[in-house]
C-alpha cells in the first residue's frame, strides 16, 4: 500500500460519505529553477461543503488546484481526492473543473461546446439534449445557446465554463475565480448556483479572491501565503471573538494612548481612535482604563471583523 493511501486510511473513515473529499498533507510543488508555489500544504474538505481557498496573488492558489486535479504532479507530499491518488483517470471522470484561463473555440455554439465535451467525456448520447439545456437554463444562457462563442462576453464566456464544468454532473467541482469577469447580477447568479450543489451534496472548492463572494457562500475557508496554510476552518470560528472597536474619547495625552496600546494599536482621527482585535470582554476594562488615565468617554462602537479583515490580519500576523 503506498503511502498517499496509508494516510487516507489513518485519517478517514472507511465509509465513503464520510471521507474528505479532498486530503493533503505536506504538498509541495517545486519549479525548474528552484521556484516554490507550495511548501508543505495542509487541508481537508469534506463531503457536500462549500470550501474557500484564499490567499494574495502569488500564495500558490492555483498550482494547488492544478495538482489536486492531476494536472501537474507535486515534488513532495500527498494528496487523495474522492478517496484516490491525485491524478487517478476514473476519479478524474467525476470532477468538475473551471480554470481561472479558458478559451473555447469560437466558431462553436454554446451547445456545440458542451455537447463536444460530452463526446470528450463519453457520455451516453440518449438525453444528452435534456441535460446540455438544463445546465444552460442553469447559468442563464438559455436564450443565447445556439449564439457562436466568438459574440459573447468575457462574463458570458465564463457562465459557459461553468457549465462545461458541471456537464458530468461531478461530485466535486472546483471553481478558480469563477466570478472575476462577472457584474453583480452575474455574481449573484453563480452564488445561487454554488448554493445549489451544495444542497444537492455536490462539494465546491473555490479559489477567488473576492472575499465578499467567499464570506457570503463558503461553509469553511482557508488562508494561505507562500504556499502555506496560515488559518483554517468554518467561517464562524475564523470571525467569532474578532472585532473593530472604535471610541469617542476626549481628555487623554501621548502617554496615555502609549500604555493603552496593551489592548492593539490604534488609529486616531478627530476625536475617534479605533483598534481591532479586542474581545468583549475585554470593553469594560479598556473604557475603565481610559476613564482611570482621565479620558472621557462619549461612545464606545464595537464590529466585528468582516472577512476581508481578518484576511489581512491573519496575513500581517504571519509576516
Amino acid at each position: 500500500m503506498s503511502s498517499v493511501e496509508t494516510a487516507a486510511r489513518d485519517v478517514a473513515p472507511t465509509a465513503e460519505t464520510d471521507r474528505p473529499v479532498i486530503y493533503a498533507r505536506g504538498l509541495t510543488k517545486v519549479y525548474a529553477g528552484g521556484n516554490s508555489a507550495l511548501a508543505g500544504l495542509d487541508l481537508e474538505v469534506g463531503r457536500g461543503e462549500v470550501f474557500g481557498f484564499l490567499g494574495p496573488n502569488g500564495a500558490g492558489k492555483t498550482t494547488a488546484v492544478k495538482l489536486l486535479v492531476g494536472l501537474c504532479r507535486p515534488s513532495a507530499g500527498e494528496a487523495m481526492v474522492l478517496g484516490a491518488p491525485i491524478g487517478d483517470v476514473e476519479v478524474r471522470r467525476r470532477i468538475g473543473y473551471l480554470p481561472e484561463m479558458f478559451r473555447y473555440q469560437p466558431w462553436l455554439s454554446a451547445v456545440e461546446v458542451l455537447a463536444y465535451h460530452c463526446d470528450l467525456l463519453r457520455l451516453p448520447r440518449a438525453g444528452r439534449d435534456e441535460r446540455i439545456g438544463r445546465l444552460l437554463a442553469r447559468v442563464g444562457l438559455s436564450e443565447r445557446s445556439k449564439d457562436r462563442v466568438a459574440r459573447f462576453s468575457k462574463g458570458m464566456q465564463q457562465r459557459l465554463g461553468l457549465a462545461v464544468a458541471l456537464v458530468a454532473e461531478p461530485e466535486l467541482v472546483f471553481l478558480d475565480e469563477p466570478t472575476s469577469a462577472l457584474d453583480p447580477v452575474g455574481r449573484h447568479e453563480v452564488r445561487e448556483v454554488i448554493r445549489g450543489l451544495r444542497s444537492e451534496g455536490v462539494s465546491v472548492f473555490l479559489n477567488t479572491h473576492l472575499l465578499d463572494e467567499a464570506q457570503q457562500v463558503c461553509d469553511r475557508v482557508a488562508v494561505i501565503d507562500h504556499g502555506r496554510t496560515l488559518a483554517i476552518g468554518p467561517l464562524a470560528e475564523l470571525l467569532s471573538g474578532k472585532h473593530r472597536l472604535r471610541v469617542s474619547v476626549s481628555g487623554l495625552e501621548e502617554r496615555d494612548w502609549i500604555a493603552l496600546e496593551r489592548f492593539g494599536p490604534w488609529a486616531r482621527d478627530q476625536g475617534w481612535a479605533e483598534t481591532s482585535g479586542v474581545g468583549e470582554e475585554e470593553v469594560p476594562e479598556l473604557v475603565a482604563a481610559m476613564v482611570s488615565a482621565g479620558g472621557r468617554v462619549h461612545a464606545v462602537v464595537p464590529t466585528t471583523l468582516n472577512l476581508e479583515e481578518r484576511f489581512l490580519e491573519i496575513l500581517g500576523e504571519a509576516r
